[in-house]
């Protein structure tokens, strides 16, 4: 037991950043699960039973979106939780511009119970690069 108190004093540094980068690195598999490239987002869409929620602000929504999503801009989508609860148990992808901030609100519905979540790979920039449609209709 001595040694082992004498090692984690002469080390410590080292045992931190080891434990630092094993969060690093789960934390990195968790949400590298919940990405969807543009195809798995057709696929999802196509199996009915879906919501495409985007995240982004207004303007950039009204610049040109995927059909029939549901548009809650990030910043308000914890006051808003309760329009999207009858959703709880259908597959929601979350979209932003480049992924970031739908990854994010991919979390925060995580904590708040919904149980099949996916972020958009990439967002509307990464469906638009791989030519699938968009549209200005609200």
């Amino acid at each position: 037991m001595e040694d082992l108190n004498l090692f984690v004093n002469n080390n410590l540094l080292m045992i931190v950043m080891w434990f630092v980068l094993l969060f690093m690195l789960v934390n990195s598999f968790i949400k590298a699960a919940w990405d969807k490239t543009p195809q798995q987002v057709v696929q999802i869409m196509n199996g009915g039973n879906s919501l495409i929620l985007d995240v982004r602000e207004n303007k950039e929504f009204e610049t040109g979106h995927i059909a029939d999503s549901v548009h809650i801009p990030m910043s308000e989508v914890k006051n808003r939780l309760s329009e999207l609860d009858k959703y709880k148990d259908s597959q929601v992808v979350v979209s932003c511009r480049s992924g970031q901030r739908s990854s994010r609100t991919c979390s925060l519905l995580k904590k708040n119970g919904f149980s099949n979540i996916s972020n958009l790979k990439g967002g509307i920039v990464a469906w638009e690069s791989d030519k699938l449609p968009v549209t200005t209709k609200s």
